[in-house]
């Protein structure tokens, strides 16, 4: 089901927006990605870290209006927004929780949906397209979301289930654990820094832009260091969901060597994406929840890891 046409209401994010004046040079120096690259055509993935490059939350932002608009798990709106107003102080900046203006939608294989409402969306990552107050991004091949005035999303949804099948969010974070796109979620905020999720890989990063919180450490790790943590796909044989921040283990370390990023029921199997230590990973020993638990295998990522083409961000 994964691989055929269908929409779903994408439920499990909320929206924060920054708007004002100065809404992107405050974000510039907040984000690890790079506000000048945003357009009307141009998305991207971010990340927001600690001082010590932890990720506080990871997001999909993009222009909107008077600022921009972000888009990450929902749980994570209410500290994320808290912790930026302390540093937008002196900013002529608003932030505020837009959940409720905002409905988005999944768009799968459904390009001709998208292009029905007036939507001719590129098949370049993160590329967007804007017609009537509507905004599709594409997130992945054949993969986009639809981003919907709330008053204007009855009359969407009709017009997309004339075209669609209407899916689960669980097919569509299938398809983002098979684009390798991992995500920040409650029980893992603060754990990960963003080469652990691969998030420099994804375009989520600028090694260009200057200062940013936690910039130091993220730099430092592409520059110098040796990433021994990072982001894989697996699948498990098992019928109940691992949560987020579930640990895995190795027997040959005899200790946890890693954590359950997302995961999503697949057609015969779970697929999920975990961060997890990359000696341990390529020995291909892995166990979900204790030494004794299910065997994990792993499976292939649809983009390689370049150190050179990322800092060229």
């Amino acid at each position: 089901m994964a691989d055929s046409a269908f929409f779903c209401t994408l439920s499990h994010e909320g929206v924060l927006a920054v708007r004002g004046a100065d809404a992107g040079k405050f974000l510039q120096g907040q984000l690890t990605c790079n506000l000048n690259y945003l357009s009307d055509t141009q998305a991207s993935l971010g990340a927001r870290c600690t001082q010590k490059g932890r990720m506080q939350s990871s997001f999909r932002i993009l222009l909107q209006g008077d600022g921009v608009l972000m888009a990450m798990a929902t749980e994570l709106l209410e500290p994320q927004l808290a912790d930026l107003k302390k540093y937008a102080v002196f900013s002529k900046s608003k932030l505020t929780d837009e959940s409720a203006a905002w409905v988005r939608f999944g768009v799968d294989h459904g390009d001709a949906a998208l292009i029905s409402l007036g939507l001719e969306l590129p098949a370049d990552t993160d590329s967007v397209a804007r017609n009537d107050g509507l905004i599709a991004v594409r997130v992945s091949p054949d993969r986009a979301e639809l981003w919907v005035a709330a008053e204007q999303a009855d009359a969407i949804k009709g017009r997309l289930s004339a075209l669609l099948t209407e899916g689960d969010l669980n097919e569509w974070l299938l398809g983002q654990i098979r684009a390798g796109i991992g995500q920040v979620m409650p029980s893992t905020r603060e754990l990960f820094i963003p080469q652990m999720l691969n998030l420099q890989a994804i375009g989520g990063v600028s090694f260009k832009k200057g200062c940013y919180t936690g910039q130091e450490i993220v730099a430092r790790m592409q520059y110098l260091g040796k990433l021994k943590r990072r982001l894989y796909r697996l699948k498990l044989d098992a019928n109940d969901l691992p949560e987020p921040g579930t640990q895995l283990f190795s027997p040959t370390h005899g200790s946890s060597i890693g954590e359950v990023v997302i995961a999503a029921h697949s057609e015969q199997n779970i697929e999920l994406l975990a961060v997890l230590q990359a000696e341990a990973a390529e020995g291909g020993d892995v166990h979900l929840g204790a030494l004794e638990g299910p065997a994990l295998h792993l499976l292939d990522l649809p983009y390689e890891l370049d150190r050179d083409r990322e800092i060229q961000r």
